[in-house]
């Protein structure tokens, strides 16, 4: 994910962020008519840049402990929809057809990015909460991904100026895909857009250090781990064992 930001005034942030996405996922193929077990393995993969987003962050209070603000923005579809790559099919085929939703790299469609933000702070602790969603706008190729509402709630401690280490738990709800793409489809649990969509919450631990002095000054480095404790999926859906994000900022 590349982005900037940059503040016109004391109270507004603009931000644009523009990811390069690969995707890579591992199927076996059983064998169909009279045969059974696995007849093979095969990989696809898709890879270019996603959805460009635009946003801001506005002010809306703040005292010496306390800190409020508005977040708005929109996702462009610059992400490709109609990524595709060679199956092997039950009957030993290998035709080339478009990928299942999940090997997409964009949304195809506008969507909305509302939010809210607090933050709060007390000598060497720090802490926060944020609600946001995302709201689709239209259908692309006949259908929409669902929209999505998220809360998180994080605290943090600086034992010293240049590191911190946080804690923080977020709660995520997602809709069930709105129509179907006509060109995708196949006996894959990823091409059925029922699959998609339910709650879920996770845990996250992270550190985050920031240069002082010298050349490395105005340079912050982060990485946060989660896993997930708690699911209820729209039918059979791949799993998520743990994530891992990492980033470089520098501000100046």
């Amino acid at each position: 994910m590349f982005g900037a930001m940059y503040a016109p005034t004391d109270t507004v942030t603009m931000m644009v962020m523009l990811p390069y996405i690969e995707k890579s996922m591992d199927h076996l193929t059983f064998a169909g008519g009279m045969g059974p077990g696995i007849l093979g393995g095969f990989t696809t993969k898709s890879s270019g840049i996603g959805d460009l987003k635009i946003s801001a962050l506005i002010g809306l209070s703040e005292s010496a402990n306390h800190k409020l603000h508005l977040n708005m923005g929109v996702s462009l579809p610059t992400g490709s929809t109609t990524q595709t790559d060679n199956i092997l099919t039950p009957m030993g085929g290998r035709p080339t057809v478009r990928l299942p939703y999940a090997m997409q790299l964009g949304s195809g469609t506008y969507d909305l990015l509302p939010g809210i933000t607090y933050l709060g702070n007390n000598g060497n602790i720090n802490w926060g909460a944020q609600a946001r969603g995302v709201i689709r706008l239209g259908k692309n190729h006949g259908y929409s991904l669902g929209d999505e509402a998220a809360i998180t709630a994080w605290t943090s401690y600086s034992p010293s100026p240049w590191i911190s280490v946080s804690g923080r738990v977020e709660a995520k709800t997602a809709g069930r895909i709105d129509g179907q793409d006509p060109l995708i489809s196949g006996p894959v649990q990823t091409a059925d857009p029922d699959n998609y969509g339910g709650q879920t919450v996770m845990l996250f631990a992270g550190v985050n250090m920031v240069a002082q002095r010298g050349a490395l000054r105005g340079h912050r480095f982060a990485i946060e781990a989660g896993l997930p404790v708690y699911r209820d999926l729209n039918g059979p859906q791949l799993e998520t064992d743990w994530t891992v994000t990492a980033g470089w900022q520098l501000a100046f």
